[in-house]
């Protein structure tokens, strides 16, 4: 392969980032206008400008924007987490919550309303269980002797089921007629109510995550590699691999802390991104994010305005992720054929 070659792939690649952002930056301004209170694009600008009548700022930037703010980083940081596991694991039917983060988080959030705690306690309870489950797996796994990647999947499954019986036992034991309600609604998945304080809770692991993977990008791609190959390029795997797997886990705990359990996203994304740039993480992580933002703008923008009364995200996601799932499982099937 020529010089110019691998020039033109690369511009190619970064050409397609590019419009993945600008499609991202357009869906979510429009967004902002999209409610019960329509707002044109254009007025839309002026309001983040400093302009607008005082209802178009509240609408937009007390209302909308911190939901849009919400989808942007909940929907980037699946999709990332999604395909960092999925590189780190070598499979592509992993998602974020393989390790049983997703789980520990609505348990967390459960006994949190399950105890009458603040909003803000609920989500920083959520936040501190989700990684806590991670913690927990990567102690044990490190007992495990011999194929340790196949021992963490194992042991977050077991995880995984024992916070979900905690859950079931929560619900359980619940006010049927004001608490069950509230935890089976959180688990289902919404950005209803998310306001700036939320995101304060979520920002800077948010921030520190993203940073993280997209600065060792290039050297997950090694990961796809044998231990030995990898080692001769100098690069200490079982250290990469506890980074990426810490990013992904803060990432996909703040993610459930703020927003509840949304499936689906952190699986079908990274499939998506990849179709459009190639495997090359160094490039398709940024595409996942951008693809994963977008993604979740839009799924939200129907859960708020298909019906009168608000459709948890998490349902709306199974319906689009579930038939892509079998898609996947039908052509991997048709591979080994």
């Amino acid at each position: 392969m020529t010089k110019r070659t691998t020039w033109g792939k690369t511009m190619n690649r970064r050409l397609r980032i590019l419009v993945l952002a600008i499609v991202f930056v357009v869906v979510a301004v429009v967004s902002l206008g999209i409610g019960r209170y329509p707002i044109s694009p254009i007025r839309v600008v002026q309001t983040l400008l400093g302009g607008g009548n005082a209802q178009e700022k509240a609408v937009v930037l007390k209302i909308r924007l911190p939901r849009i703010i919400a989808a942007t980083l909940i929907g980037a940081g699946l999709a990332l987490a999604g395909q960092t596991m999925q590189m780190i694991f070598r499979n592509p039917l992993v998602s974020p919550d393989v390790l049983g983060t997703s789980t520990a988080a609505g348990f967390g959030a459960s006994i949190s309303l399950l105890l009458g705690m603040s909003t803000l306690a609920v989500t920083v309870n959520a936040f501190i269980f989700g990684v806590a489950s991670v913690v927990l797996v990567w102690a044990i796994g490190a007992r495990i002797k011999g194929e340790q990647t196949m021992g963490l999947i194992l042991i977050g499954m077991v995880v995984s089921s024992l916070f979900s019986a905690g859950t079931s036992f929560i619900k359980l034991i619940a006010d049927p007629n004001n608490i069950l309600p509230a935890i089976t609604y959180f688990l289902m998945g919404s950005l209803a109510g998310c306001s700036f304080q939320d995101l304060q809770v979520i920002a800077i692991p948010m921030a520190i995550s993203f940073a993280t993977l997209l600065l060792v990008s290039w050297k997950l791609n090694i990961l796809s590699l044998s231990e030995d190959e990898a080692r001769s390029l100098g690069v200490n795997t079982r250290l990469l691999r506890s980074v990426a797997i810490g990013a992904s886990t803060l990432m996909t705990a703040s993610a459930v802390a703020v927003s509840g359990q949304i499936g689906w996203v952190g699986l079908i994304v990274p499939h998506m991104a990849r179709r459009i740039t190639g495997s090359n993480a160094t490039y398709s992580l940024p595409a996942s994010m951008l693809f994963g933002a977008t993604f979740l703008i839009i799924v939200d923008n129907v859960s708020r305005t298909a019906t009168t009364a608000e459709i948890p995200i998490g349902i709306l996601t199974a319906f689009i992720g579930a038939p892509f799932f079998l898609y996947l499982i039908l052509k991997e099937n048709r591979h080994e054929a």
